[in-house]
């Protein structure tokens, strides 16, 4: 049971950071479907600094600076949706697919030729491991393994909110989502608010990728990419009603159900059950069609999402 919890709330951090960061950008117009991408590419941040990084300089500094690193790295990539959805309006849903193709493609590429140079010239994986680092991330509570990325989530969890919520900017932002020509006649740079937007959407989606790849493994594969938690963490955002309260609620349902292709072995009664392990696995994106099917006519997005602002217009 502790297991289950430990392994639920861990998921359900990934998706709430990754959902957070869909919602920031749909929030102010723009559709992001690259967060898979996104993801990826924060995690190879990150796992870089992991395996690199030396263990001596301590918890402290190793925890802050994967959090940066995967957070730069995926706001780096983010801007490639910011240019081509908001400079040169082009189709958001096609971008955020390239950029999820690109990612996996790029990172494995860049991992192989990485470890290709360290083994002078032998072909080798797409894998990086970083398990001396990873013991920094974990406090053991009797038998439960706290991890400081879910400090991590919490924190952003209530700064999303407060943004949002009870900021000028926060205002803003939604009423670029919303009617962006009435946000512009009253002296609102929706350009720029969509940026920060995209770009506050590709920090939260680069941290929930080493936070991803972390959770269960002291190695990650690249080319396996993150195995559809980016396009889950949409549908969090969805069920989620673009809320961030809602989605940390919607974050730890999907996450139960994605720890339990973990930890059903531990629990008699599905073991009973027999049926084999890639059912447990598959349950949180069955769950995911299901709810959505039942919810998603009564889900409001915002207005203006998707459409490129054309300032001549009104």
């Amino acid at each position: 049971m502790i297991l289950l919890l430990q392994y639920t709330l861990l998921f359900a951090s990934v998706l709430m950071l990754v959902a957070l960061g869909g919602c920031f950008a749909e929030r102010s117009g723009v559709i992001n479907i690259g967060l898979e991408g996104t993801m990826v590419v924060g995690a190879l941040g990150g796992a870089l600094v992991m395996k690199f990084l030396p263990v001596t300089l301590g918890a402290p500094v190793m925890v802050l600076t994967t959090i940066l690193v995967s957070a730069l790295f995926g706001m780096v990539f983010s801007l490639l949706l910011a240019v081509a959805a908001i400079n040169f309006k082009a189709d958001q849903t096609i971008t955020g697919t390239a950029m999820n193709m690109l990612a996996t493609a790029g990172a494995t590429v860049a991992v192989k030729a990485m470890n290709t140079l360290a083994s002078k010239g032998n072909d080798v994986s797409s894998d990086i491991s970083y398990a001396h680092s990873k013991d920094l991330f974990l406090v053991r509570l009797g038998s439960f393994e706290f991890n400081w990325f879910m400090v991590a989530a919490v924190v952003c969890l209530i700064a999303a909110y407060v943004a949002l919520y009870k900021t000028r900017f926060g205002l803003r932002l939604r009423a670029c989502g919303e009617h962006p020509q009435a946000a512009d006649s009253v002296g609102i740079n929706v350009y720029k608010m969509r940026y920060a937007g995209v770009l506050i959407s590709g920090l939260l989606a680069g941290l929930g990728g080493i936070v991803y790849i972390t959770a269960g493994v002291s190695v990650w594969k690249f080319e396996y990419g993150v195995a559809g938690f980016g396009f889950l963490a949409l549908a969090v955002m969805i069920f989620g009603a673009w809320h961030p309260l809602k989605i940390a609620l919607a974050s730890i349902l999907f996450g139960f159900f994605r720890a339990l292709g973990n930890v059903y072995s531990g629990f008699g009664f599905l073991l009973a059950l027999n049926l084999p392990s890639v059912v447990y696995n598959m349950l949180p994106y069955i769950i995911s069609l299901v709810i959505l099917a039942f919810t998603s006519k009564k889900s409001r997005a915002p207005k203006a999402e998707g459409i490129p602002y054309d300032k001549g217009s009104r």
